[in-house]
């Protein structure tokens, strides 16, 4: 295919490609992606055990987590290889290559012997996995929202890109529900591997290798988007991407800004809202763990759509506002949520008690109640269901679906229009490598980390609505530091900018 001529480059020509068609070959490789990285994270409770000494089931735990933290601290490393590759090759060529990754080191944790088997080097190859998913994720979602919003016209960037932002929280529900449906489909020691045959919390690892080969296909027949096809044969391509974006002030200012006032804040509300609240109700509220997975699934599929919502609201307001908006909804909702959904439980869990092993420093964390005498005791288990039809009879269970919807509102606000505000922040010869590392370090690093630094608080300190501080000091940033410093995009006509680049 040549490069468009520059007369056919208008916002009319744009609207009249197949849009629906790239935005669906892009979305269904990038949710893939998402759910490969994220069913690690789903299991946590049920596989933690099985790759780390098993001595401490707490201590594998947040051991555990440590591991699914590593492949958020190197997503910034991959966005700066894969970004660079972007901006020099092309944006389809990257993230066919961050598909391929992904899927592999995916499909390998489901054929990787457990602790029991192989002793320390099971921890260690894991380990090493997860540097490779988080590399690979590193490149593909910046290639995947540009590839989309370069095809789109303007005035509605942040309604087509929504469709993009949509597939990381997918990418976990569709986690949540192949978990749910092998656990229903086996026996708890057969998922565990506790019994002959193949343990059952493989089965989502392998389904991956199937997945990647569809994504694969469909992701070859994708031609590269217009505007980076004009670029490159005009000779307009950044020939060193990642000088011109860190090294000249006025692009590093640009990423400065949109990491410490956007992506830093709205990362810990999108890990509070989905994976923080995961974790809370089965490490700290004692949610039984089908049960947690059903409730997050469910607030995560009644809260999809809106991320559609404040995409395209943001076409008409603004992206900035609906940003900043969610954070300080954030800040000021989170303790009171986090304390409802305490009381919603019914296990009156008051303190998670901690004691460090003086041999090992493993920590040890339970939940504790108090008992009609006063006493603290171990917190009873909640809502021990296994099946759909017994959770969706409880009242509890809506209650606690309700207040995880709510903050994922939160995360739709923020989330829903950043697509389609990091693209407008950049000029496109260095767009890639931009743009993806601000949200790679907000998400990767300020996010990612967010589910360690919350459990570990709460162990350290027996708080258990400490570890909210953490995201709710972020976020409060983000409002500050945007509000001041953030301007809005909203409005920003990128294929103009390529035309006046190019004389």
């Amino acid at each position: 295919m040549s490069p468009p001529d520059r007369s056919e480059l208008t916002d009319e020509s744009i609207s009249k490609a197949k849009i629906w068609q790239v935005i669906g070959a892009s979305a269904v490789g990038t949710m893939i992606e998402w759910y490969d990285f994220y069913i690690f994270g789903s299991l946590a409770a049920t596989i933690a055990p099985l790759f780390y000494p098993p001595e401490n089931q707490t201590f594998a735990y947040i051991a555990y987590l440590a591991t699914f933290a590593v492949g958020f601290i190197v997503r910034p490393f991959g966005a700066l290889f894969f970004g660079r590759i972007g901006d020099l090759v092309g944006r389809k060529y990257a993230f066919l290559v961050t598909l391929l990754i992904m899927g592999g080191a995916t499909a390998v944790i489901g054929f990787l012997p457990t602790y029991a088997q192989i002793g320390i080097a099971a921890p260690i190859i894991l380990l090493l996995i997860r540097v490779l998913q988080g590399l690979a994720l590193g490149g593909e979602y910046g290639g995947a929202a540009v590839y989309v919003a370069e095809h789109v016209p303007d005035e509605r960037r942040g309604f087509y890109t929504s469709f993009i932002q949509i597939t990381a929280t997918l990418g976990l529900f569709l986690s949540l529900a192949v978990i749910l449906i092998v656990q229903n489909l086996m026996s708890p020691d057969q998922f565990a591997g506790r019994s002959e045959g193949i343990a059952g919390w493989r089965i989502p690892f392998l389904i991956s290798i199937f997945l990647v080969a569809i994504s694969l296909y469909i992701r070859l027949r994708m031609k590269e988007s217009p505007i980076f096809q004009h670029v490159k044969s005009s000779g307009m391509t950044s020939a060193s991407p990642l000088v011109e974006a860190f090294t000249h002030w006025k692009n590093l200012k640009r990423v400065l800004i949109s990491l410490f006032g956007a992506t830093a804040g709205q990362g810990v509300v999108w890990y509070t809202g989905q994976f923080y609240a995961l974790f809370y109700l089965q490490s700290i509220l004692n949610v039984n763990t089908t049960s947690a997975n059903y409730i997050i699934a469910i607030a995560l599929l009644l809260g999809m759509p809106f991320f559609v919502v404040f995409g395209a609201l943001s076409d008409r307001i603004g992206r900035k506002w609906i940003i900043l908006a969610g954070c300080l909804l954030a800040v000021v909702t989170y303790l009171p949520i986090y304390k409802a959904m305490q009381h919603a439980a019914g296990s009156n869990v008051v303190t998670a008690s901690s004691q460090k092993n003086p041999v090992t420093g493993a920590i040890s964390l339970t939940p504790q109640s108090i008992d009609e005498t006063g006493s603290l005791v171990p917190a009873a288990k909640v809502l021990p269901y296994t099946t759909f039809a017994d959770l969706i009879s409880s009242r509890t269970a809506w209650m606690l679906i309700f207040l995880v919807f709510v903050q994922v509102i939160w995360v739709t606000m923020v989330y829903g229009p950043i697509a389609a505000y990091l693209v407008e922040a950049f000029p496109a010869k260095i767009r890639y490598t931009a743009l993806s590392l601000p949200y790679h370090i907000g998400n990767g690093v300020f996010g990612g980390l967010l589910p360690l630094i919350g459990l570990s608080v709460i162990a350290q300190t027996g708080n258990i609505y400490a570890g909210l501080y953490y995201p709710m000091i972020i976020a409060g940033m983000t409002f500050v530091f945007g509000a001041i410093f953030l301007r809005e995009t909203h409005g920003h006509k990128i294929w103009d900018e390529v035309r006046r680049d190019d004389g």
